[in-house]
């Protein structure tokens, strides 16, 4: 661990989480709903991308600091971990909308197209930029297959098990499948295996404070996630 890179990790996070929390809180809404764009304070109109509270009342669009400290954490053990490192850019970028998709999943239980969708190109274009600068185009070539294979096991899964997992679990299980593959099947096996160790963990916690029933679902996206991260602190290429 990198401790000058860890501190530039924690104060780009704070910067990045402030400016995803307008995002985060347009799409926090149930599948199907518009996008909001009105305060739930007073009604007014949230506008700008950047939006960290609305202008007329002062209030803050979604809970204060959490998206702020959270990213702050996480790109502070990413760049801590692979400062320095060509494909840093790649993992950051999975970091901050890792925080977006988990804060809106918990929210909403979805995990929007918006933000999953798009996360390919860029993500693509990171690793590429990474392969050129690293002279390592196997790397990339086992992250797009990496993404391809998480992503057919997650449509299986959903197939098999109908309401457990949706098509933003799918569509974003791909994009971890990038980051993990890029670091080797090895971490890509155990990343997707903490994901459902975690949820697992979680379900029986929850069962048993009878929060939920054996019938019940709860959102994934976090798990998956967290999985993911952990995988990518704990692996090497």
């Amino acid at each position: 661990m990198n401790p000058i890179w860890a501190v530039a990790g924690a104060i780009g996070g704070l910067l990045a989480g402030g400016a995803i929390r307008g995002t985060v809180f347009r799409l926090s809404v149930p599948a199907g709903d518009t996008e909001r764009v009105a305060c739930p304070r007073c009604g007014s109109p949230v506008r700008g991308l950047l939006a960290l509270r609305c202008a007329p009342c002062r209030s803050s669009l979604g809970t204060p600091l959490v998206l702020e400290l959270g990213t702050g954490a996480v790109l502070a053990l990413v760049l801590g971990r692979y400062g320095g490192e060509p494909v840093v850019a790649a993992f950051g970028f999975f970091g901050v909308l890792g925080v977006a998709l988990a804060a809106i999943d918990i929210a909403v239980q979805r995990l929007p197209n918006p933000l999953t969708l798009p996360a390919y190109p860029i993500l693509i274009g990171l690793l590429t930029g990474a392969a050129v600068v690293d002279h390592d185009f196997a790397a990339l070539v086992r992250a797009l297959l990496g993404g391809l294979a998480l992503a057919g096991v997650y449509m299986v899964l959903a197939l098999v098990g109908p309401g457990q997992l949706g098509g933003g679990d799918i569509k974003f299980a791909g994009v971890a499948g990038l980051v993990l593959g890029w670091l080797g099947w090895p971490v890509l096996i155990a990343g997707a295996a903490l994901g459902f160790v975690l949820a697992a963990l979680a379900s029986g916690v929850l069962l048993i404070a009878r929060r939920i029933t054996l019938r019940g679902a709860i959102c994934f996206g976090p798990f998956l996630f967290t999985g993911a991260l952990l995988a990518m602190l704990a692996g090497a290429r």
